[in-house]
């Protein structure tokens, strides 16, 4: 399915970033999607696909990932200058209000906006991150990013993903890798299957403290009185019980869905979340009553 065009917008340094924008109804908020770390526009196709028509739902690439451009200098590879990206993004679209969903590094960035500009938020979807982030999974992320992989096709390339990725995603199949190795991989000049994004961004994540920044559980009070969904996985080392917890519980009125079978990070395909995700877009969707 191709429902989408590509756009394509400057940041203040002067990089060609990419976004995809599947058309929606206008009368409501577009949904804007941010990734995780090392992933890219087609991590949300699923979503945007089942949602399109319906909702407007814009697919944000990350500097130095996919179809956006390389950074020349590696440490502005941190939160603080994706929020400036996406910042400018919303601004040249003229886009008032929407509804973020962010997964791992993605939420973190829709936290931000929440901390500076959270008026502009009609909702958020966090998906296996928080304001603490858990030390041992970092550490398993710094052990694989901004390692140069390559594979001859593209079964090599599911095999090596499901010997990565087997304990985050035990129910998986051949066509569940296959699926996941062409979101994260692309087909390179000579032939060969690469990892799609600058080894690079591994420079300042591999520095402690720059994977998030301060303190962030005062962001979350940027989403009080707005519909949130937090989403974790049960295996998850990134978003553990007891933060999701606390999470819950400091934005009164949001909602937990825990993955089932399910590590760093849910797919938001899983029927639970599906059905989640479809609740928060209804209270959001829901005109509200004149008193």
């Amino acid at each position: 399915m191709n429902g989408y065009s590509d756009g394509y917008w400057w940041s203040k340094d002067g990089l060609r970033l990419h976004y995809r924008d599947y058309p929606g109804r206008e009368d409501r908020p577009p949904i804007i999607c941010f990734p995780g770390l090392t992933r890219n526009v087609r991590d949300y196709e699923g979503l945007a696909e089942r949602l399109a028509g319906e909702w407007r739902v814009i697919l944000v690439e990350f500097r130095g990932r996919g179809e956006s451009a390389f950074a020349k200098d590696p440490m502005t590879y941190v939160p603080l200058t994706y929020l400036q990206d996406v910042d400018a993004l919303i601004d040249e679209l003229k886009i008032d209000k929407f509804v973020a969903v962010g997964t791992s590094l993605g939420g973190i960035v829709t936290m931000l906006i929440a901390a500076t500009d959270g008026a502009k938020l009609a909702g958020a979807v966090l998906n296996d991150v928080g304001p603490d982030l858990e030390p041992g999974g970092l550490a398993r992320i710094r052990t694989y990013v901004g390692k140069a992989v390559q594979h001859p096709t593209w079964m090599h390339a599911a095999r090596g993903v499901q010997e990565g990725n087997a304990d985050v995603y035990p129910g998986f199949g051949v066509e569940d890798w296959l699926k996941m190795a062409k979101r994260l991989y692309r087909l390179n000049s000579s032939g060969r299957i690469v990892l799609d994004y600058d080894m690079k961004i591994a420079e300042p994540f591999r520095v402690p403290g720059n994977e998030a920044g301060p303190d962030m559980w005062p962001t979350l009070d940027g989403l009080k009185g707005k519909p949130l969904l937090v989403v974790r996985g049960a295996r998850s080392d990134i978003l553990s019980a007891a933060t999701a917890d606390k999470m819950i519980a400091r934005v009164p009125g949001s909602a937990l869905v825990t993955v089932a079978d399910t590590g760093h990070a849910p797919t938001l395909e899983e029927p639970e979340v599906v059905k989640a995700i479809d609740k928060l877009l209804a209270k959001v969707a829901k005109p509200k009553t004149v008193a």
